[in-house]
């Protein structure tokens, strides 16, 4: 019914953590100029975004006047 599985021998696992590949990766291109300044102008262009974003962002987020005292109902409070 049921077969059971062999055991992994302990020598072949300890023997796995110790292998090294003989394959050497392939060599690092280098960077040219144009790569370099497409990557700050991305860069700048992600820190003017969230510059604008606080810039207009945060005068909607000042509370200096609550929205209950400067807005006026249509109602008139007498009818």
């Amino acid at each position: 019914m049921f077969r059971r599985r062999e055991a992994v021998p302990f020598s072949f696992v300890a023997e796995a953590d110790r292998f090294r590949s003989n394959v050497t990766p392939p060599p690092q291109e280098r960077t040219t100029g144009s790569e370099l300044a497409r990557r700050g102008l991305v860069g700048l262009a992600v820190i003017a975004g969230l510059a604008g974003s606080l810039l207009f962002g945060l005068p909607a987020l000042a509370s200096e006047h609550s929205p209950s005292h400067s807005q006026q109902t249509e109602a008139a409070p007498g009818h």
